[in-house]
Parts: C-alpha cells; structure tokens; sequence
C-alpha cells in the first residue's frame, strides 16, 4: 500500500431496518500528518448516528483514494462483527474514503412504504403505485449504499476531492471545503450523478452539525445535476440524495441507492 501505514480494525454492515440516512463517520476531519484516522459507519437520523453491525459481505466496495492511487481495503475486511477501519496516512493533502454496499432486500407494509417514500421525497415511486393501483401491495425492494467521506491531513490540499468514483449514485463537490478559511462563510457547488450522468431534479439534503445541534435545507438540482448552498466552514456537513428506481425482479418491484457525502472542519 503506497505511503500507507494502514491497521484495519472492523467494518460492518447489517440489513437496514427503516429508512435511515447512512454515512462514513471519522473521528475528526482534519488530521496531523501521521495521527491514527478512525472511520465509522452510521445510520440514523438528524445527522444522529450509532453503529452498525454486520459482516463482510455486504461489501462491493471499500476503497482509499490517494491523489494518484486507490487501495482497494474490502480484502482487509474481518468476518467478525464490529465497527471501525484505522489507518495513519503519512502524506499531506485531501483524502477519500469510498463505500458501496451489495443489494440487499426489504419489504414493507403499504403504509410504512408510503410513509418512507413520502419522507424521502421519491415522488416518482408514489405516483407509480397510485397510477398502478398499488398503494395496497408491500413495498419489496432492493436498496444498496454510495457514500464517502472527505478528510484532509496537514494543510497541504489537492485536487482529490472532484475526483468521480464508481459509485452508481456520486455527490462530488466542485471546490474543496478545505480550501474555505475556517469561520469564514462561502459557497460550496456539488454536481451529482447517477450512472456517471447528471442527475436532475433530484431532492438533496443538505445537514450540518455543530456539538448537539443539527440544521438541515432542502435543495434540488437544476437540469445539469447541480447544486450550490452557502456554508460556514465549522461542525459536520453531509450532503445526501435517495435515488428510487422501477424495476421487474421476480419478488422485486423497486431498486433504491443511497449517497452520501461527508465532509467537515473538527
């Protein structure tokens, strides 16, 4: 592993349970060089987290990105439960974490799936069943995650954080939240894009978190998959999106991805 000291602990996932936001979670953001990077995975609501348990194969993909390399980490992953992967990284600049999960399946009750598409905005999947006549049938659906997490060691900041992943749902900001002066109010763009192409239209949610308190906005993309929302650079920012899909499975009707994009300034 290039310029790499990397002690890989534990990551798990398990089967989701409800509709939930999913993220990569270090222990802090900005690192000195050399200073041990703990990474976690979290699921909750209202940028609220706690720990999932699982086991390694609910992974497709696990992934270090270095400004001129990625080191693939899924081999490094235990059978056993627990909750975090560890790592020093011995050279300045802007790093990458990557996850994407394998499909896995849920069903729900009409109502509980009505409740979850409304509050996640996927109105196409609502008028469907309407227009269908199938507000009465379960919601049977495969769901799988796209999140990363963006983190900086030293001051030294590269070009790493535009760089596209094979993620099928990518949320890539267009400046480095890095390069903002701390406690200084900027503007941060992100593009998204399902299937390496622009995603319209779509509902994003836009959280940070600052000690024990969690605001959020709501913004949609414009025809070229765009974003942008003012941002001071302190707490934890997520930038999230559920894409919802129509699908013909045998026992499989809908095919959701979850993205996610962390980043932040403690």
């Amino acid at each position: 592993m290039r310029r790499l000291s990397l002690l890989l602990l534990l990551l798990t996932l398990p089967p989701l349970l409800s509709a939930h936001e999913f993220w990569l979670h270090p222990d802090k953001f900005i690192y000195q060089w050399g200073e041990r990077i703990n990474v976690k995975l979290l699921v909750g609501e209202n940028y609220e987290g706690e720990l999932w348990s699982g086991d390694k194969s609910s992974i497709e993909s696990l992934e270090l990105h270095l400004l001129d390399a990625t080191d693939d980490l899924s081999s490094q992953i235990d059978t056993a439960k627990g909750d975090s992967l560890q790592f020093a990284i011995y050279d300045e600049g802007t790093y990458m974490v990557t996850y994407q999960s394998k499909n896995k399946f849920i069903e729900l009750a009409p109502a509980k799936f009505h409740e979850y598409l409304k509050e996640d905005g996927l109105f196409n999947a609502l008028e469907y069943r309407n227009s269908h006549n199938e507000n009465d049938s379960n919601g049977r659906e495969h769901y799988q995650r796209s999140v990363k997490t963006l983190f900086q060691v030293g001051t030294k900041t590269t070009k790493l954080y535009k760089k596209e992943t094979k993620l099928p749902l990518d949320i890539i900001p267009l400046q480095n939240p890095y390069d903002l002066k701390r406690n200084t109010e900027g503007t941060l763009s992100f593009k998204v894009l399902f299937q390496k192409k622009p995603l319209p239209n779509q509902l994003i949610k836009i959280w940070n978190r600052i000690g024990a308190t969690t605001t959020k906005i709501e913004l949609t993309t414009d025809a070229n998959g765009l974003i942008n929302f003012p941002l001071q650079p302190t707490g934890r920012w997520m930038v999230s999106t559920v894409k919802m899909e129509r699908v013909n499975e045998e026992g499989v009707d809908w095919q959701s991805y979850w993205g996610s994009c962390t980043f932040g300034y403690d």
